[in-house]
């Protein structure tokens, strides 16, 4: 039993500062993002510990990506799995820009004017689908002549940074550093649609995912310890557990979400529930964290660079 202790706000203090009493102020969702910090801050200290980010894609049409980026640029994760959404919007706004909005805009005449709405972000229609495509093509095209006929998605990932020259893509900074990006779930996108059109022209080009697999086996088998945060549900949660069920789970696991549980959904499952399946060790530090991670991460991130 650990006494309820008020939390002290004083001038200069760090974020972290601030972040290490939640864990013991009794509630309600502080005490379990004081706990992520503790279990992030371990886990990235653990030198032996192979580390996976994984996130859905909606919040890389928000700022964000630019923390996501600088996440990838200071090498805290070694592998990412994440959505062909994050393709698509890494490459939009790399290219140019989506707009601040609101949830209670009046989608028939955004429609109507040529936009798109992501919550509270505005996407000009033709800064997304028309200039996704015309990216696409021509990186395709020039692969092709340098006669590559096949590639997995982390591969694909990989020359999409080289191509992008934006210091806030996340792409590019890990094709600059060496991290692999896989996306399980590439064809749910315009990227994924891109590739297909093209397989259209020249029939003899393919998508391989077993390539995917077989990287990820690598790094899975190889690893010592793994740990994971994972931002929002569905594929990108999934494909990370999935394949750490293979060393009998995660070590380290932190999950922000606003799904519920109730449901019975994979992106509702607290990280608790995945011990069953052994994607999360039963002696593992883990927590799952309910709120918006467009809150929560930039929060966590902040704190951690106090302290490395």
């Amino acid at each position: 039993m650990r006494p309820v202790r008020d939390i002290e706000i004083r001038p200069g203090m760090k974020i972290s500062e601030l972040l290490d009493q939640f864990e013991d102020s009794g509630g309600f969702a502080a005490k379990y993002l004081g706990s992520a910090f503790r279990i992030l801050e371990t886990m990235v200290r653990d030198q032996e510990c192979t580390r996976f980010l994984s996130f859905v894609a909606a919040p890389i049409s928000t700022g964000l990506r630019g923390i996501i980026a600088e996440i990838i640029k200071r090498g805290i994760f070694h592998v990412i799995i994440t959505t062909c959404g994050t393709l698509d919007h890494d490459i939009a706004r790399a290219l140019g820009n989506y707009y601040v909005g609101d949830f209670g805009m009046d989608d028939a005449k955004l429609r109507e004017e040529g936009y798109h709405r992501i919550g509270s972000v505005i996407v000009p229609l033709d800064a997304y689908g028309p200039t996704i495509e015309k990216f696409m093509q021509e990186l395709l095209e020039e692969v092709y002549e340098e006669g590559i006929r096949e590639l997995g998605s982390h591969e694909i990932c990989k020359l999409i940074g080289e191509k992008l020259k934006d210091e806030h893509s996340i792409l590019y900074w890990a094709a600059k550093k060496g991290v692999k990006i896989f996306v399980p779930g590439i064809m749910d996108g315009a990227v994924g649609t891109q590739l297909w059109i093209f397989q259209q022209k020249k029939r003899d080009f393919r998508l391989n995912l077993f390539k995917d697999a077989s990287e990820l086996a690598d790094i899975v088998f190889e690893a010592k310890r793994t740990g994971a945060l994972m931002i929002g549900g569905g594929i990108s949660k999934h494909h990370t557990l999935w394949w750490n069920q293979f060393k009998e789970g995660l070590d380290y696991a932190i999950y922000v979400t606003t799904a519920c549980e109730y449901d019975g959904s994979l992106s509702g499952a607290p990280v608790r529930e995945a011990i069953s399946w052994s994607k999360v060790k039963p002696d593992a530090m883990k927590v799952t964290v309910y709120g918006d991670a467009t809150i929560i991460v930039p929060l966590l991130f902040a704190a951690l660079l106090d302290r490395i």
